[in-house]
């Protein structure tokens, strides 16, 4: 299966044909209603222990959690790791995967504390491979248990999580982004925000860097974090302006219930609550 692997020119070409390549596709495209209709469907035609019924469930629960719907879409998550240990094995990097991915949509249902032992056994689990599939599932997972350090309010483990995670991982890539992220949130939770306005910048010129199907899942995300720091710094003005970017862009992507887009639209709320 290559569903999860690191991406490469020769991605395109091991999808093709696949019955969950079109599931695939639409998701990258940012079209998660019909890419989690299209890989319900696969799901449902193939049989129980199939290994693309597996995948197909896994791509129905990203993009539910897309959409905004983050309890079906652990209850997604909950029947795809059913099936990936089956088929694949406990240990598996494709079953550690959905684990970290799984435990990231806790984060959305305020489940921080399961998020965290969840990400921190991944993490571990990865350690201890080898290759690229692990580095890059290590990188995830430390992704995962950094946002949950940050919403516990446990922004100094946090920070060092993540500049350990950036020291052990330097590809430029999508991992790399998201783990910048945590480390800005994680500033700007000590309010150190000019330090996080860097961070997010320079987040930021990284994400434009991205091709567009790695930008998608992200998108607001650098907005937002900026946002949050020119806030911090006094200039009210110029956080709203790109709070209500990030709201946006977030609605339209994930629609109203997403939780960056509830992030975004309080974060709006408040500025337009303190300000003159």
């Amino acid at each position: 299966m290559k569903f999860f692997r690191p991406r490469g020119r020769s991605d395109a070409r091991r999808m093709t044909g696949t019955p969950v390549a079109e599931a695939k596709a639409l998701y990258e495209a940012g079209r998660y209603a019909e890419a989690e209709a299209e890989a319900r469907a696969v799901a449902r035609s193939r049989p129980r222990d199939d290994e693309y019924a597996a995948v197909a469930l896994s791509i129905a629960a990203i993009a539910t959690g897309a959409q905004g719907r983050h309890a079906e879409a652990l209850a997604t998550y909950d029947e795809a790791l059913s099936a990936f240990s089956r088929i694949f094995g406990a240990g598996h990097w494709l079953t550690l995967k959905l684990r970290s991915d799984r435990a990231q949509q806790m984060v959305s249902l305020g489940r921080h504390a399961e998020c965290e032992a969840e990400c921190a056994a991944v993490a571990e689990a990865a350690g201890r491979g080898t290759g690229p599939e692990m580095t890059l599932l290590a990188a995830a997972a430390r992704n995962g248990l950094v946002f949950a350090l940050n919403a516990q309010g446990r922004h100094r483990e946090a920070e060092a999580l993540a500049h350990e995670a950036l020291a052990a991982y330097r590809a430029r890539d999508r991992a790399s982004l998201v783990l910048r992220l945590g480390l800005a949130r994680s500033l700007n939770g000590q309010a150190r925000h000019q330090e996080a306005l860097t961070e997010a910048e320079s987040a930021g010129r990284l994400y434009r860097a991205l091709p567009d199907d790695q930008r998608r899942p992200d998108t607001g995300a650098v907005e937002l974090a900026v946002a949050t720091a020119l806030l911090g710094l006094g200039r009210a003005s110029d956080a709203r302006r790109r709070a209500a970017a990030a709201h946006d862009a977030c609605l339209a992507s994930f629609g109203p219930d997403h939780r960056r887009t509830v992030e975004a639209r309080t974060l709006l709320e408040h500025i337009d609550g303190t300000r003159p």
